[in-house]
């Protein structure tokens, strides 16, 4: 039987916190951060708030991703962020593949594929997110579609390149929408990704694999969602623009992770 991890829950800010709503933020998740010892916690700030943020971490347990970066390390790529950057404002995590980067940059498997290899040479943790859309989930093609996103993203990396991805699925109809996928949805596509990453590198690797939910969480369902036995923490949204919210996650996270133990 898998053990539970402890949560993995991350905070997506997407476009929004100056620095001032930075220090503000973050100032309420570093008090409260003792008291949420079991969960990894990673905030996710826009480009303008990395260093800010990086200081305000700094001697803390809470790790700083960035919302995308681009494959090369340096060149005339005007208004990209490269790896290397990335790392040097103290990142740890970035997001690759977020459906709102494939719907509104045209971002496709391809350009998935070539940032992870660039976050991994940078020594960046890649959370890849997939996901279907409303209309794929309505014509029964979720599995068709997770399962092409799996091999076309996550193509050529080796055993050891692969532990070092998060996954998150985030079905692209709950993300913002205030829908969720039930926790018996959520599960089914979680269990399909393990079953396909163990027919890849086995059921050691795939079983050690952190796979988390993304789309709408909340104070609300976070308990219900983190009981199941494939999702081990969140890619949080608008509910992490506000402590209260992204704490009493965590800690609903937590509580049923306790109860597994």
């Amino acid at each position: 039987m898998r053990h539970k991890k402890p949560p993995f829950i991350a905070g997506n800010w997407k476009m929004h916190m100056t620095i001032p709503e930075t220090r503000s933020l973050l100032s309420a998740l570093v008090k409260a951060g003792p008291d949420l010892p079991e969960a990894q916690l990673v905030v996710i700030p826009p480009f303008t708030a990395l260093s800010e943020a990086a200081k305000l971490l700094l001697d803390t347990l809470i790790q700083l991703g960035a919302q995308n970066l681009f494959w090369e390390e340096k060149g005339a790529y005007t208004g990209e962020i490269s790896g290397p950057m990335l790392s040097d404002t103290g990142c740890r995590y970035v997001v690759i593949g977020h459906s709102e980067r494939r719907q509104y940059f045209d971002e496709t498997d391809g350009s998935v594929n070539k940032k992870i290899f660039a976050a991994l040479k940078s020594g960046l943790i890649p959370i890849v997110c997939i996901g279907e859309t409303l209309e794929e989930r309505e014509a029964k093609q979720t599995i068709p579609k997770v399962e092409s996103q799996l091999r076309q993203g996550l193509s050529g990396l080796s055993a050891a390149q692969f532990s070092e991805i998060i996954l998150a699925y985030e079905p692209i109809w709950a993300i913002g929408t205030g829908r969720t996928a039930t926790p018996a949805q959520a599960e089914e596509v979680q269990a399909f990704i393990r079953a396909k990453l163990a027919e890849k590198h086995g059921n050691e690797a795939a079983s050690c694999a952190i796979i988390i939910y993304g789309g709408s969480v909340k104070p609300a369902n976070s308990y219900s969602l983190f009981k199941e036995k494939n999702i081990d923490g969140f890619l949080v949204g608008g509910a992490s623009l506000e402590a209260e919210s992204f704490i009493q996650i965590t800690k609903e996270a937590i509580r049923a992770y306790k109860e597994e133990q």
